[in-house]
């Protein structure tokens, strides 16, 4: 469906007039000779040190030809929050969506080193899978075809499973680089992903912690309904909490809490991880957390309009109908994310006014790819130079310490925090922001003044370069 199985009629495999039936091999061939006729993602870039020059793909608050990215500092400290947009992501007609939350001491890098690695993952393993798919099927017009022709309205499984493999590669791939990486410490720090590809009218998506996407869709009434894409992967499912007890990890909620479950560890009260699934983390890896993705596949149709990403700093005080409301009824879509994560904010004022606001970052992808005129945008605050420099693939405005650009934010401490002022900087490979300072005897503690929305709780009293404890 869609880019998937549409057929060119240049095609040697489709071009057929005996009225010979086609394969879906064949039109899985077909597609992508007929993408690599064009701007393939390859003709782009393929390292982290290029991504500054990619046209179309957009990471601070703005905008695209189809999409809308807006983020927010809440009141626990530096923007843990990650955001992205690839329009033309491989070929032309794929768009690559995705939501990051960082979490713990490093979690605003490991957020953001996700970002920029894992779409490179992805592309790369279905690249991969291209190639060997095409090698396997380059006869496959010629001789005696027995399939039946693919019926449009039939997702193609053989291009899912293809997809589902490629996520599943693709997160295991960049778990295991946070792992080792000489210069980020993911040992008791995180990030969620919600991540989304967009190809013609088919949506696949990965995702892994509890950031959302969901779906505003028209119903029979002609009426916008919202429709939950993703699952949000908590201690408090059951087969999340099944597994993490097997591993010997164990999952509570706090007295103060007792609608937060988490994780923590056999020997220690530590660190509280509000979710089953994360990149990093790797101090509870042995104990049932895991960062292999949930994968899901949907065909779009005419009634669906926009989808809408998200972190969980929304979804703790907006629900799924009041964010489609919000965007559905926005005087201009280049205003919708941004006027979300204002709704939030006026959200947690109200509903928690004790509370510490958490970072808020919002996706929307309006799916019929058109967005307003540059007059419009301009009157939203946005300038046109950021317009033309998102297109043209070289961001007009620099990221901060925190990685984004100077929006409106609110000052506020760390989520995992140290009394000291920032006193150094983190020196990396592949993520150029600085880092708060940290220091090593220092307590750290989420339980400072309001903790609902704290991801971690506290550290654990070992480091990662100790000897840790065996259950």
């Amino acid at each position: 469906m869609g880019g998937c199985v549409s057929i060119s009629s240049q095609s040697n495999c489709s071009s057929r007039s005996n009225g010979e039936k086609i394969s879906p091999s064949c039109l899985w061939v077909d597609m992508f000779q007929r993408k690599r006729s064009r701007r393939t993602f390859s003709d782009h870039a393929t390292t982290l040190q290029h991504l500054s020059s990619v046209p179309n793909r957009i990471f601070t608050n703005g905008r695209s030809t189809s999409s809308c990215i807006f983020t927010q500092q809440g009141r626990k400290g530096i923007n843990q929050d990650a955001m992205i947009v690839w329009e033309d992501f491989m070929t032309d007609d794929v768009t690559f969506c995705g939501i990051f939350d960082g979490h713990g001491p490093h979690g605003h890098l490991v957020a953001r080193k996700v970002r920029d690695t894992l779409p490179l993952k992805l592309s790369s393993f279905m690249n991969s899978a291209e190639s060997k798919k095409t090698r396997s099927n380059a006869n496959c017009c010629n001789g005696d075809m027995k399939s039946d022709v693919v019926d449009p309205v039939v997702k193609d499984t053989s291009v899912e499973s293809l997809w589902r493999e490629a996520f599943l590669k693709s997160y295991k791939s960049m778990d295991k680089e946070l792992r080792s990486h000489p210069n980020l410490d993911c040992f008791c720090s995180g990030s969620t992903a919600v991540t989304l590809v967009k190809q013609g009218t088919n949506l696949f998506m990965g995702y892994i912690g509890d950031s959302r996407a969901i779906l505003g869709s028209k119903d029979s009434n002609d009426s916008m309904v919202a429709i939950q894409l993703t699952v949000d992967l908590k201690p408090d499912l059951p087969r999340e909490a099944e597994r993490i007890k097997r591993c010997k990890g164990r999952v509570f909620a706090l007295q103060d809490e007792p609608e937060v479950q988490r994780v923590w560890l056999p020997f220690d009260d530590a660190p509280g991880l509000a979710m089953a699934r994360a990149f990093g983390d790797f101090c509870l890896k042995e104990y049932g957390v895991i960062s292999i993705p949930e994968f899901s596949h949907r065909i779009l149709t005419d009634r669906d309009k926009f989808v809408v990403l998200a972190s969980d700093g929304v979804w703790d005080v907006l629900s799924n109908e009041e964010v489609v409301e919000i965007v559905s009824s926005v005087a201009t879509r280049s205003s919708a994310a941004r006027t979300v994560v204002e709704s939030a904010a006026r959200e947690w004022k109200s509903k928690y006014p004790t509370s510490k606001m958490d970072d808020c970052a919002v996706v929307c992808l309006f799916l019929d790819g058109k967005m307003d005129s540059e007059s419009d945008y301009e009157e939203q605050g946005f300038s046109s130079a950021t317009i033309q420099s998102n297109h043209s693939g070289n961001i007009a405005v620099e990221e901060s310490d925190d990685g984004q650009n100077s929006e409106p934010c609110l000052q506020r401490n760390y989520t995992v925090r140290s009394s000291d002022q920032e006193n150094d900087h983190y020196n990396r490979v592949g993520v150029d922001v600085e880092d708060c300072g940290i220091n090593e005897d220092q307590n750290w503690s989420g339980l400072e003044g309001v903790t609902r929305v704290n991801s971690l709780v506290q550290l654990p009293r070992f480091s990662s370069s100790e000897e840790r404890p065996r259950p």
